[in-house]
């Protein structure tokens, strides 16, 4: 079946701080959206724009012909995917299950399969962006799982990012995942020492941004962050412990792979003693704080 906006029932499970824009973007395409989340009045401005409120997860499945998760940590997928009431006990046979959540290769491969068995298609697709790209609906989407559902759902992509690429079988868009969150951890130590040498060394950080963000230190956290951490903005477009849930991932997935990753490993420590100080549901961004006070200087009334 050609999935378009006119014959296909979409569901969605998951509204939280990207899950609301996303889900939002499907509407706005013309989708009908089914709808389930732990707090009900999240939901509400979906609710507003036409989508359908489900009490359960079940209902959700049996209302739709494709369902996309968005949601915190693996033993949420593994109990929304899972459960003797969750998707792949409800979902009818032909159904295509898309997790965008950032969990555990391993759990991706474990679901696919157990799915395959009751002929229901399930792709991991997790997503980097942040706040801004889902709002914004310029989110890069890593997709692991059957090259022909991943096509047959360009409409829905279409609807959500700009850079979608099929990185292989179940699993592998949440390794692709896990590249990304290694790639940022390291840069966001170096991104928040960076800003911290310019502070104490007196210069007009605003000017130092502009000489910087166009050359070879040029970065998405950069650009975006950056002015954040000069306006003392610690807003969360991605919570600190989420963060630090995806950093354990890949460290589990090293660890298993039997690689060294020292700059992981630093920066995840980092972000737990940064969580310790009140931070976990912070940005990502309020490293600079920690990092700062390890100086001797109160970044947020310097």
């Amino acid at each position: 079946m050609e999935i378009t906006a006119a014959n296909t029932h979409l569901g969605w499970i998951g509204v939280g701080v990207m899950g609301q824009s996303m889900c939002g973007h499907l509407l706005d395409a013309g989708f009908k959206v089914s709808l389930h989340s732990r707090t009900k009045s999240k939901a509400d401005a979906l609710l507003d724009r036409g989508a359908r409120w489900r009490d359960t997860v079940a209902e959700v499945a049996e209302s739709a012909d494709i369902v996309f998760t968005m949601l915190g940590y693996p033993h949420d997928v593994r109990q929304v995917y899972l459960d003797d009431n969750g998707l792949l006990a409800s979902s009818r046979p032909g159904t295509i299950l898309v997790d965008m959540t950032t969990s555990q290769p391993l759990l991706a491969k474990e679901i696919a399969q157990q799915a395959a068995v009751k002929d229901i298609t399930v792709i991991d697709a997790p997503v980097s962006g942040g706040d801004v790209g889902a709002r914004d609906a310029t989110l890069s989407i890593m997709i692991g799982g059957p090259k022909e559902s991943y096509e047959a759902l360009d409409p829905c992509w279409q609807a959500l990012g700009n850079t979608i690429v099929h990185q292989g079988k179940a699993g592998m868009g949440q390794h692709t995942k896990m590249v990304n969150q290694t790639l940022i951890a390291s840069g966001m130590v170096g991104l928040c020492e960076a800003l911290l040498y310019g502070y104490r060394a007196g210069l007009n950080m605003q000017q130092v941004l502009q000489s910087v963000a166009q050359g070879a230190a040029g970065s998405w956290s950069l650009s975006n962050l950056g002015p954040r951490i000069l306006a003392n903005n610690f807003d969360p477009g991605f919570f600190v412990e989420h963060f630090i849930k995806d950093m354990g991932i890949a460290l589990e997935e090293s660890r298993r792979m039997n690689l060294s990753l020292p700059g992981l490993a630093l920066a995840h420590e980092l972000y737990i003693a940064l969580a310790a100080q009140g931070h976990s549901r912070s940005g990502t961004q309020a490293l600079q704080v920690a990092l700062a006070t390890a100086s001797g200087i109160d970044w947020q009334n310097r």
